[in-house]
């Protein structure tokens, strides 16, 4: 039976701005498992993204609860959730948020150090494993403007997952790529996910939501819908004779899943 690692229960935000009250979420009820890989999509102003920050604890709630790996998030201090996003949740932005200051390497590592989980030395080399997989090892000295998109969005993904978090959240970490970087990314959350990390993220791509467990529909602040997908079949790469046959069977799977998704966003409202 698998375990619960994030749940909202009669979850709301409200922002008072002039006098006015806006909702932005009201009365979300939810639960992520473990090894989950689950997309938020919805129009725009839906409140996706407050959505993420307020279950991950990077925005306070208004009302109701959010238990994140057994612990009640409503009950913590600013300090202690500083804590808990650093040991146990990873974090991709569509904005690539990294220090000018420092080489791509430097970024990566720095939460490692910071967590003080293990050994510097051990960091390190979780940093170039990392970067080794992600296909990037050769920016590890590079300035953040010397790199493409899609090379710094995966260097964000591998600072996301150096302390090894519980869950990742990913607000539409591939809506600033082009098609190419887009799908270089999605890959890497696919292989996180696959390797034990539950995500969670925003999009508005379809074609990348196909490759979640299940989407969730938001609209004016409310869960109007699911979609349970399941999980995706690990895809392998078409480089080698033996492979062909199994990589042209997982993209059929994809393109499957993706008009199964676009004929459920239709009669959602998308």
């Amino acid at each position: 039976m698998k375990k619960t690692c994030l749940e909202a229960t009669d979850l709301c935000k409200t922002y008072i701005v002039d006098g006015y009250s806006n909702n932005v979420l009201q009365n979300i009820n939810l639960k992520i498992e473990e090894g989950e890989f689950v997309s938020i999509m919805g129009p725009s102003g839906s409140g996706k993204s407050t959505l993420l920050y307020t279950i991950s604890g990077m925005d306070n709630m208004t009302a109701g609860t959010v238990i994140f790996d057994g612990e009640d998030l409503s009950k913590m201090n600013e300090k202690q959730l500083t804590k808990l996003r650093l040991l146990k949740m990873g974090f991709i932005f569509q904005q690539m948020y990294m220090m000018k200051k420092l080489c791509i390497l430097d970024n990566i590592v720095l939460p490692g150090y910071q967590a003080k989980l293990v050994s510097r030395t051990e960091v390190n080399q979780r940093a170039e494993e990392l970067m080794r997989s992600l296909g990037i090892i050769e920016t590890a000295e590079r300035e953040i403007t010397e790199v493409s998109g899609g090379q710094l969005q995966r260097a964000c993904l591998a600072r996301a997952l150096i302390n090894k978090p519980r869950v990742l959240f990913a607000d539409e970490p591939t809506g600033a790529l082009n098609s190419k970087a887009s799908m270089e990314v999605l890959r890497e959350l696919v292989s996180a996910n696959e390797a034990g990390t539950t995500v969670l993220m925003v999009t508005h791509s379809e074609k990348v939501a196909a490759n979640s467990d299940r989407i969730l529909y938001l609209v004016d602040g409310d869960i109007r819908g699911e979609l349970v997908l399941g999980k995706l079949g690990k895809r392998e790469e078409a480089d080698k004779e033996e492979n062909r046959k199994e990589a042209s069977d997982g993209r059929e799977e994809v393109m499957r899943r993706e008009r199964k998704l676009r004929k459920w966003l239709e009669e959602m409202g998308w």
